[in-house]
């Protein structure tokens, strides 16, 4: 009988999207984009000791869960890449994609993108640094999944948000779900593509915590909520805090990047 190299994959995705033994408690912190300072002011205001021989960890035992777009448009994003990776690395904390990761990703590893939205910025910046960092940056990348399922099944995060019935499968289509988020397919009148209002209509029984479409505050619709705030455009840096449901910020330094349309 043939192998199923493909349900072998599916299988094997599943074991690495399935988190649900592990119940928290978690810090999830939305959109980075290099912004390093408001990480680092961030992650000390939720307690956690940043130590140059030691890393970054919660005395609490808590856990950092960060929901990609690490890099571009902000001014330090090896900085952002270095922390995050150490912390994925020492198992203090967990990563998914975002797009802007994903980009960087096909870039660093040979693909013929589109150098827009800040990418120039981060590879200008990774250019002062090491080969060897960039390695270790590809590999990084290269192994985030898009979705983690936390707290038997209660908590799934996921760059762009996802609807439930993709919660318990890991597929190439639920992954770009989980990055992108979902469009109509048409353009809106500033070049941006229309996304599909999918939380408005969330009727499952996991929080869905996301961030990928900056607002003005996080934002809670039904059993899902949003924290990207904007930080390289000036807003803030938001964490949510599971299973408390608390949210905690810190204002952004600058305006680092200017939005292609205000956000709410």
């Amino acid at each position: 009988m043939p192998i199923d190299l493909e349900e072998i994959s599916h299988e094997f995705m599943q074991l690495e999207n399935n988190k649900s033994k592990i119940h928290g408690p978690f810090d999830i912190i939305g959109d980075i984009h290099g912004c390093y300072d408001e990480l680092c002011e961030l992650l000390e205001k939720l307690g956690y000791i940043i130590d140059n021989s030691q890393g970054v960890y919660s005395p609490q035992h808590r856990k950092a869960v960060f929901l990609g777009d690490l890099v571009d448009r902000g001014p330090k994003s090896p900085e952002v890449l270095k922390l995050v990776m150490s912390m994925v690395k020492s198992e203090k904390g967990f990563c998914v994609t975002g797009n802007h990761d994903n980009k960087l990703l096909r870039k660093l590893k040979g693909s013929n993108v589109q150098v827009l939205h800040g990418l120039k910025e981060t590879l200008e910046q990774l250019g002062q640094e090491p080969e060897s960092f960039k390695k270790d940056v590809e590999m990084f990348l290269e192994h985030l999944v898009g979705h983690y399922v936390f707290d038997n099944g209660r908590l799934v995060v996921a760059h762009a948000g996802l609807r439930e019935q993709f919660h318990s499968i890991a597929s190439k289509k639920t992954r770009d779900l989980a990055m992108f988020g979902e469009t109509t397919g048409k353009i809106d009148e500033l070049g941006l593509p229309v996304r599909i209002d999918w939380s408005s209509e969330y009727k499952g029984s996991a929080l869905v915590v996301y961030g990928h479409t900056p607002r003005a505050q996080a934002i809670m619709v039904n059993h899902t909520i949003n924290i990207d705030t904007g930080c390289v455009f000036g807003g803030k840096l938001t964490a949510f805090r599971y299973p408390e449901k608390e949210i905690m910020e810190v204002k952004a330094k600058a305006v680092y990047c200017e939005p292609v349309r205000p956000f709410l």
